[in-house]
This record gives C-alpha cells, structure tokens and sequence, in this order.
C-alpha cells in the first residue's frame, strides 16, 4: 500500500490508471471497457451519507445531458458492494458504483490520503472527480471538489 502522506495527484495529459473494481451487483467494471468513449470517473467517501448522496443525485439528474455530450459516468468508493446496491436502489442511480475497499484505485488516482475536515488533518477519501478521454488520459482533474453544486460547474467547464 502507497504511503499516504504521497501528494501524487493526476493532471491533464497523464494516462488515466486502470483498474478493474466489482460494481453495486459484484460484477467486474474496469476502466478499459470505457476506451473510445469519454468518461467520468469521481470519487466519494461513503454511499448514503448526505454529501456522497446529493453528489451522486446530482449525477444522475445530469446523466442526460452528460451522455448527450457523449460521456459516462462511474462513482467508486471504499464501500462493499452490498451497501452500493442499497445506495443505488434507494436513490435510484442508474451509472455504475464500484467498490474499492483496500484504497488500491483511490491511492493511484490520489484520491485518498490527508485532508482537511473541520480544520483538522485526518487520512480519507479525498472527493475527486476525473474526465478520461477516448484514449484513456485524463482531460479534467479536481480534487477536494464539494458535493453540492460540483455537477453543475462541471457541466459549465466542459460547456455541457
């Protein structure tokens, strides 16, 4: 396991790195089976706490508009797959959420590590959201994005 004091963070240009994680229903999604389409890929701490929750609405209520730009969208975070399902099912989700429980993909995107919450440093998900283009680099890169009101400056940086 990466040391998480790292500061390794993404930038535009980079090669988005792969993974393969099982989604809500255990069933392998891997960054690959995106290759040729553009897609989002935004991290999370914890499904059902009121944050990750307006966030992931906030997804859904743009996928839409987002696919109509021709864009995916897939949410990862520590969560075990039964508590995914749950989480998708109560708020009616319909893009992919994978599990990452040992951090191994939040650390190689540099989604996980210190932070700042409630002005004290602690170790966690930092919520990231990441545009991979058709060729598997990233185009956008943000980290330490809010959970409400991000979807929609996304949505204003990408023209959509």
């Amino acid at each position: 396991m990466q040391d998480v004091t790292d500061k390794h963070r993404l930038s535009p240009g980079d090669p988005a790195p792969d993974f393969t994680l099982p989604d809500a229903d255990g069933k392998d999604v891997s960054l690959s089976d995106y290759r040729g389409r553009k897609v989002i890929v935004y991290f999370y701490p914890a499904a059902s706490t009121p944050g990750c929750t307006k966030q992931a609405c906030d997804f859904r209520d743009n996928l839409a508009e987002l696919a109509g730009a021709g864009i995916e969208v897939v949410g990862i975070s520590p969560d075990k797959p039964a508590k995914l399902a749950k989480f998708r099912d109560a708020e009616k989700l319909t893009f992919p959420l994978l599990s990452d429980p040992d951090r191994t993909t939040l650390t190689a995107w540099g989604a996980f590590g210190e932070k700042t919450m409630y002005g004290k440093t602690v170790v966690g998900v930092i919520r990231s959201t990441f545009l991979v283009d058709e060729a598997g680099k990233i185009e956008v890169a943000q980290y330490n994005v809010r959970a409400t009101g991000h979807v929609a400056k996304l949505r204003r940086d990408l023209s959509i």
